[in-house]
């Protein structure tokens, strides 16, 4: 496949082949969420955001599987440097009860593994003074990590608190926290003493939960909430505070200057531990290493994973716990493979400039949408390539990315109304361009059907 000259290409899907592949999946699987009825066949050809399914459609995935596969498919920038290495068994060992190295001294070592990679990830997390990590197998896992140690860290503490609109994972804990759909939450027991206060973007607050604004009264009602301020909670007792810099299965919603101020005044007056969800907006994805470096908001625990390929919480030495039983194999990651893939991403980034690529690659996305949509697409919005599209209504919505999937653009959606797309961070201005152009294709088709409203 020549990156250079791809287009998607692709009948009725999914084909006769992706049914089979479907059908033969379901028969053994628990139920669970998937995207789409697309089956990629790694037998054949992949490159950056083309893709081969098994009836041999070609499709043009601006979903880097939620961030996940941060360059695409096969990308030369990352599977060169893993081809040159004789990978061995076992490649994933028990959590952090062991070590493993390549050669005499790891200052050395050919084979970066999950030392090299927490170093890098202290580097990138130096602005925040952060110089302690520990690897886990998924975002998760970091998050309860992060809620582990801050809590730890706060003792005897008694609360927590979330965002409305969030979403930290599945683990009992952090669903504790999510505060998206219902879906995810109903029938299983929380954790108590989680509180929610509202999650405010450029258009205000949540609707269900603040019909004033960002001010209740005085102030916030994340300040007001607080025992000094007048209400309810003694900041003293709070073990984290924890933030999805931009909201992603909440819809992408990007927070207001005001709101991320007040963020980061509250933490910083009451000294309480803010802890950063980076899982999808992290590693280069917003055109920043970190989301939270476009804030002011100074993080104190970082949890990270999907385009690191391995969970990561990320702090200050002094904010994990002494002994060292608190954090142990369970939700540790001794994946040698993970850590190789997460520290050449890491390296490719910088190498090849990619956060700049990212957000000039956004600001052309953006503007073709904005050039070329219709009115019934409400809003435009994005940093690097994290971008949202929002409609007038869900089914509009869940048309447009079935519209897509037709002409062999892979999308999703998010929130109530909102598609978004993740590009590959080296996408090209070709490949933005025809995904972009693909993308409004579908959305005019869906405009044109006299069965959607």
């Amino acid at each position: 496949m020549d990156r250079d000259t791809a287009e998607p290409d692709a009948d009725a899907l999914p084909g006769p082949n992706a049914q089979r592949w479907v059908d033969f999946h379901q028969e053994y699987s628990a139920p669970s969420e998937y995207s789409h009825e697309f089956v990629w066949d790694v037998t054949r050809e992949a490159d950056g955001p083309f893709v081969t399914d098994v009836d041999g459609n070609v499709l043009l995935d601006f979903t880097c599987h939620i961030g996940a596969a941060p360059l695409g498919y096969n990308n030369e920038k990352i599977l060169g440097n893993v081809r040159e290495f004789d990978l061995v068994e076992p490649m994933k060992i028990a959590g952090q009860d062991l070590y493993f190295g390549a050669g005499p001294d790891p200052k050395e070592a050919d084979v970066p593994g999950s030392s090299h990679l927490m170093e890098k990830l202290t580097e990138v997390s130096s602005q925040y003074g952060m110089d302690t990590v520990f690897l886990s197998n998924s975002g998760a896992e970091a998050m309860e990590n992060a809620m582990k140690i801050t809590s730890d860290y706060r003792a005897p503490s008694k609360y927590g608190v979330a965002f409305s609109g969030s979403f930290h994972g599945r683990t009992l804990g952090t669903l504790s926290i999510t505060k998206s759909k219902e879906v995810y939450t109903r029938h299983y027991p929380e954790i108590s003493g989680i509180e929610t206060v509202p999650f405010c973007d450029d258009r205000g607050c949540d609707a269900e939960s603040c019909d004033c604004g960002f001010f209740a009264g005085d102030g916030s009602q994340l300040r007001s909430m607080l025992a000094p301020e007048g209400g309810y909670v003694d900041p003293d007792e709070i073990a984290f505070l924890t933030l999805e810099p931009i909201q992603g299965v909440g819809g992408y919603r990007f927070p207001s200057e005001a709101f991320m101020q007040e963020v980061a005044d509250v933490t910083d007056t009451y000294d309480i531990p803010l802890i950063v969800d980076e899982i999808q907006a992290g590693i280069g994805r917003t055109g920043e290493i970190w989301a939270a470096d476009h804030y002011p908001i100074e993080p104190d625990v970082i949890a990270s994973a999907k385009a690191l390929r391995v969970g990561a919480t990320i702090s200050r030495s002094e904010v994990f716990p002494d002994e060292k039983n608190r954090l142990g194999s369970t939700f540790g990651g001794g994946d040698l493979l993970g850590s190789m893939m997460g520290a050449f991403t890491l390296e490719a980034i910088d190498e090849y400039d990619l956060l700049d690529n990212a957000t000039r690659r956004g600001e052309q996305a953006k503007q073709l949408l904005a050039d070329d949509a219709p009115e019934f697409v409400q809003d435009v919005r994005g940093k690097g390539l994290m971008l949202a599209v929002e409609f007038d209504t869900p089914a509009r919505r869940t048309a447009v990315v079935q519209s897509a999937l037709e002409r062999g653009l892979l999308t999703l959606g998010c929130g109530k109304k909102t598609i978004r797309l993740l590009p590959p961070l080296d996408s090209t201005e070709r490949e933005i361009e025809l995904g972009i152009g693909v993308f409004l294709e579908a959305i005019e088709a869906v405009g044109a059907s006299p069965t959607v409203a």
